[in-house]
């Protein structure tokens, strides 16, 4: 049928040039931006699921952070108790040598002040209230802290640590008490802040060795709490990036396939406004018609 008020040709040519210039459009703004889903209408339901997988992979990034956080903590009480443990071991030696029949009461007198300065440093390091470690005043402030946290006191609960994403997934780090047991009599003052044990003692030896048993479990726990901590975080690090790559896979953009779409969009919009622009010449055809 041969019309002039409507050209049915060029409708058609018009719709098909529009939708080849947005889908050309579209290519164009995943390929600028990198991302598949420009808009939610991209992929409704992928969005969704993505944006669920993004909160979850940033709480594993917030727990991965947690569990170097509590590495840290339990390398430095570590590190203490094994300043501690040389410690002790230097005073076990004193009382020997202040047990040597030919030293004198002078050469016995500075053992004692280098054994008294030893154990200042554990009770400065330990720390606590004269309740608890004795003496004439608090040590409210121990060297055997981290981030405030007193890394020797009493603390029945332990330190509870976040190791995953999900509510519940949690361990705890045992408490590291030293105010208390074989420790304490290597610590504890009278109520005049002198030492109970001097190193002339005959049992300070056996006391000594005791406060180093005990060191060496507490650290034996910590090891253990530590061994568990770094599982986790390799644990955190691979389900990091598992999460990472699905969400790549439903939000970026492959730039090999859309750079091919590109391509054939671009074509399409060039086919498609010359095409138009035939179409809009179909009606003169009539003019033939009414010239004859």
């Amino acid at each position: 049928m041969s019309v002039i008020n409507t050209n049915i040709q060029a409708i058609a040519a018009a719709r098909n040039l529009n939708h080849s210039q947005e889908m050309l459009g579209r290519s164009l703004t995943r390929l600028s931006s990198g991302s598949k889903i420009v808009n939610p209408s991209d992929d409704a339901a992928g969005l969704a699921v993505s944006e669920k997988l993004d909160a979850q992979n940033r709480r594993v990034k917030a727990a991965t952070t947690n569990v170097q956080n509590a590495v840290s903590f339990v390398q430095t009480a570590d590190g203490f108790m094994s300043g501690m443990t040389s410690i002790l071991s230097r005073m076990s030696e004193l009382a020997i040598l202040a047990k040597d029949v030919t030293k004198n009461s002078s050469d016995t007198a500075l053992y004692q002040e280098e054994f008294r300065a030893l154990q200042d440093q554990l009770r400065a390091t330990i720390g606590g209230p004269a309740s608890e470690i004795g003496g004439a005043a608090d040590v409210g402030t121990p060297l055997g802290a981290f981030n405030g946290i007193t890394l020797f006191g009493a603390n029945a609960s332990g330190l509870t640590v976040t190791i995953g994403q999900a509510v519940g997934q949690d361990m705890t780090i045992p408490q590291s008490n030293l105010r208390d047991g074989a420790m304490l009599g290597i610590i504890n003052q009278n109520g005049s802040g002198v030492y109970a044990l001097s190193v002339t003692d005959a049992d300070s030896i056996d006391k000594i060795t005791s406060a180093i048993q005990d060191i060496a479990t507490e650290r034996a726990s910590l090891g253990a709490s530590q061994s568990r901590l770094e599982l986790a975080q390799r644990t955190l690090q691979v389900e990091y990036e598992n999460l990472g790559a699905a969400i790549s896979r439903i939000r970026d953009v492959d730039v090999a396939e859309e750079s091919t779409q590109y391509a054939k969009f671009n074509i399409l919009v060039q086919s498609g406004t010359a095409m138009l622009a035939q179409a809009n010449q179909t009606p003169q055809h009539v003019l033939r018609l009414l010239q004859q």
